[in-house]
């Protein structure tokens, strides 16, 4: 008997789990869904990607990609965002898509405990 409301119990929580995702995954699908039909329609950039990554190792030779992101603005140009690492240094260069012209380099010292407050965690 005590395995029985065991079962039922734990029945009960897998339902209402299951029940709660479906309806998470329904209504993200249906905002998803009012979001495209209202968008333009999506153009791709004449800068491609290897060529802006291309373009922002030019601007910080020596250093690697580290991550890459298409920024579409709307209104204003269309972006390729770079992070470069150099060493203990970080370097965000962002790329015109349209153009492939550098609109923004900026550096930033390496901060290993990811506060932003220039301490590393270190002792030294």
């Amino acid at each position: 008997m005590r395995i029985t409301k065991k079962l039922i119990v734990a029945g009960i929580v897998s339902l209402a789990a299951t029940g709660g995702a479906v309806y998470a995954t329904t209504a993200y699908a249906s905002e998803a869904a009012e979001t495209a039909e209202t968008a333009a329609p999506a153009v791709a950039p004449k800068v491609t990607a290897e060529q802006a990554i291309s373009i922002a190792l030019k601007e910080v030779p020596g250093s690697w990609v580290s991550e890459l992101d298409f920024d579409s603005r709307g209104q204003q140009a269309d972006t390729w965002e770079l992070e470069l690492t150099k060493g203990a240094e970080r370097h965000e260069v962002d790329v015109d898509a349209a153009s492939g012209k550098v609109t923004k380099q900026q550096a930033d010292q390496d901060d290993d405990d990811q506060n932003e407050d220039g301490d590393d965690g270190d002792d030294d």
